[in-house]
């Protein structure tokens, strides 16, 4: 087993630049910290907010999805989990006391429902918003895994989850707010039509993201993040040699259910309303290209495809919105067509074959001078 991890450490990842990859970390943190909120309007700096409240997401994609061969196309399951269990919170917590929040007085409510009390608490809140969902990731892997449901099926299944997961919010009305979903106007104390206070939570934002990267790259760089490349490439192989496939394949994706869920729950202060319409199929399917045009092999290109896919939406949506959907299929098709490792995985290819262009390009104009010597 240990020539095996050894062998996955050399091909999946990679030799140790730890400089190079702190002052890399260093250099985007002083960005998006000190440059961002100066250099941004308040309106530019929520986007960017929201941006990486995705990108929360999308390490996790890339833990599940890069390094464990799990294709989940159901993460708006673990996102709406997370959101929901905070918007209930913070409707608690603005609503007078005793009284139902807003939205169910319009449907006669007269107490607090009983789901609901539990979520009045800080503490319960903030534990839910990561361990509800990773429960549910917990229950359904174990039950497909066991199983030996992978490929195109697991990925039918979490999104058909997805999906039910809508229709059910949808149907409760008197409990969720139904399409309309939950809206908030305070965080913690932080009112968020404040400039100064959504300041604040654009910073909780990047606090964040920094802790679920370095939680995730310490992940991927131990001997268990070895293990998991393991199974993805010789699950039998892995079993053979005594080890329970099922249960390292739960872990990765409980973890990456965990950050969906925080990326849910911070989601809902940033942009100030979750609904069901952020939690479908659709939305599902576009944070797995976010990671496949970053590089779903690679935490920090997730972060980057996040990024800049959202970025893009945004920009060229306003101009083209109604094409700009076929635009987000063609990128996806483009890129696991050609660049299937993604933006990372270009990066890198370069730095493989630096040595090789070089030498390419010193080999042209030796070439050129004995042509012209011969003529």
């Amino acid at each position: 087993m240990s020539a095996l991890l050894a062998t996955v450490r050399r091909r999946v990842v990679g030799p140790r630049e730890e400089l190079p990859a702190r002052i890399a970390f260093a250099i985007v943190a002083f960005l998006l910290i000190v440059v961002a909120p100066s250099m941004l309007s308040d309106f530019r700096l929520g986007l960017l907010a929201k941006y990486l409240v995705f990108a929360i997401v999308a390490v996790g994609i890339a833990l599940a999805w890069g390094r464990g061969g799990m294709l989940v196309l159901g993460q708006g399951l673990f996102f709406g989990l997370g959101g929901y269990a905070m918007a209930m919170h913070l409707q608690l917590a603005e609503a007078p006391d005793g009284q139902p929040p807003a939205f169910m007085t319009l449907t006669g409510a007269e107490h607090v429902p009983g789901i609901w009390g539990p979520f009045e608490s800080t503490a319960f809140t903030l534990a839910m918003v990561v361990l509800l969902p990773m429960l549910a990731a917990t229950l359904l892997g174990l039950l497909v895994f066991r199983s030996r449901v992978r490929g195109p099926y697991f990925a039918i299944l979490t999104q058909a989850l997805a999906a039910a997961f809508v229709i059910f919010l949808v149907g409760q009305q008197q409990f969720s707010g139904g399409t309309n979903g939950l809206t908030v106007m305070t965080f913690f104390g932080l009112d968020l039509a404040d400039p100064d206070d959504k300041r604040t939570l654009y910073l909780i934002v990047v606090a964040v993201l920094a802790l679920v990267f370095l939680i995730g790259r310490q992940l991927v760089r131990s001997r268990y993040g070895r293990l998991l490349v393991a199974v993805r490439d010789a699950e039998d192989r892995v079993r053979f040699l005594g080890y329970d496939p099922t249960l390292v394949k739960v872990v990765a994706f409980a973890a990456s259910a965990g950050m969906a869920g925080l990326a849910g729950a911070l989601f809902v202060p940033v942009v100030g309303i979750i609904s069901p319409a952020s939690l479908g199929i659709v939305p599902s399917i576009e944070m797995v290209i976010w990671v496949a045009v970053g590089g779903r092999l690679s935490l920090a290109g997730a972060i980057a495809g996040a990024v800049l896919v959202n970025y893009a939406k945004t920009e060229l949506s306003e101009q083209l919105p109604s094409a700009w959907l076929y635009g987000q299929g063609l990128l996806f098709v483009v890129v696991v067509a050609f660049a299937p490792r993604g933006i990372a995985g270009i990066g890198e290819w370069l730095r493989e074959n630096r040595g090789r262009l070089r030498r390419g390009r010193d080999a042209t104009p030796a070439a050129a001078t004995t042509v012209e010597e011969g003529a």
